[in-house]
């Protein structure tokens, strides 16, 4: 602790002692009751005692009036009502088989991906069949003659690169487009 730097709470009588690394010049005693302020107002992020019912996610808010999913903002312990459809997410899928990537789209890519013959998963991109078409014109010079098939060339590589960045699994990307449709649906 420094000399000469005191507490700037003046008005309960304090001039306690500040540490050097405070981010405020305020004791410890003023710092802590600040943070506890923070953590009652905003919540404290955790991880979930147990994944989102919702959406899966793992991490969450917790207040003192219990947990929300830190993505789909469900509160943990209600009731989830089974009878609202799914949202909708339409994504542009990337698969590898060999040396070659499948460029397709779909708004339901679980059942999708389960029907087509594939070694790998490798990206999802959000998008419908407008983006899938000009994924298909932006990568022409690579494409198996009249198919969604494209070799895998450094410029798709570079694009996959790209469309991956920041979340490397697909699934949690999508999972996350999910629960954020969901919260928007309210």
């Amino acid at each position: 602790m420094t000399t000469g730097s005191a507490c700037l709470v003046a008005d309960d009588g304090c001039r306690g002692p500040v540490r050097p690394d405070a981010p405020v010049r305020l004791c410890r005693g003023h710092l802590a009751a600040a943070a506890e302020w923070v953590d009652d107002e905003y919540g404290v992020t955790d991880v979930l005692p147990a994944p989102c019912r919702l959406c899966g996610c793992r991490w969450g808010v917790r207040h003192r009036s219990g947990w929300t999913c830190g993505v789909c903002e469900w509160r943990l312990g209600d009731t989830v009502d089974d009878e609202l459809p799914p949202p909708r997410v339409d994504v542009v899928y990337y698969l590898r088989f060999d040396d070659r990537v499948k460029i397709g789209t779909s708004a339901r890519p679980a059942a999708r991906l389960s029907a087509i013959r594939h070694d790998e998963l490798l990206a999802f991109e959000r998008g419908d069949r407008r983006l899938e078409r000009r994924r298909h014109e932006q990568f022409a010079e690579d494409r198996w003659d009249r198919t969604e098939w494209f070799r895998l060339s450094e410029a798709l590589r570079a694009h996959l690169e790209i469309v991956r960045a920041g979340e490397p699994d697909p699934w949690e990307r999508y999972a996350r487009w999910c629960s954020e449709a969901l919260a928007l649906r309210g």
